[in-house]
């Protein structure tokens, strides 16, 4: 199934940014505004502005779920993100990702392996997955791993270069 298929709200206004990003490559993120991890947001912009032109978009998911990490409003969760990182890629509203509550998308992501062969529960804020065109998932990342490590850009890269 293609994670552009998934529905989930923009965090402010209308529209779905998973469908907004159809016929691109994404990196989806889990986001948090308190987390240790939260600097990443000035790396995962550079690589919105690094990639946009060639049919790439970040696309930033705020949760809840760990250590209440993302309290915030839709409004302060953009107003936080806006002027303190500069963001410019789509964030969507706050779900959960992990649990009976969790959002139908990272039911599918969850699924997937990273290059160390871990796949299960979402394991902290910023856990990264590289998005093809199609909608299939390309690659997982664990949320320490930098945005802009070498294997990340690696994932992006080969992505943006697939038919």
């Amino acid at each position: 199934m293609s994670v552009y298929a998934s529905s989930i709200g923009a965090l402010m206004g209308a529209g779905s940014p998973l469908s907004d990003a159809k016929g691109k490559v994404s990196l989806l993120v889990n986001v948090a505004s308190r987390c240790g991890l939260t600097p990443q947001y000035s790396a995962l912009q550079g690589l919105q502005d690094r990639f946009a032109a060639q049919g790439f978009t970040v696309i930033g998911v705020p949760c809840n779920q760990f250590l209440g990490q993302e309290p915030g409003s839709p409004e302060e969760i953009h107003d936080f993100c806006s002027t303190t990182f500069n963001v410019s890629f789509p964030l969507t509203e706050k779900v959960d990702v992990n649990g009976d509550d969790a959002h139908p998308l990272y039911s599918t992501l969850r699924s997937v392996a990273d290059g160390e062969g871990y796949s299960g529960d979402i394991r902290w804020n910023f856990e990264k997955f590289v998005v093809g065109r199609d909608g299939s998932i390309v690659a997982r990342f664990h949320p320490k791993t930098q945005p802009d490590a070498p294997e990340v850009i690696d994932a992006i890269t080969t992505a943006l270069a697939a038919q």
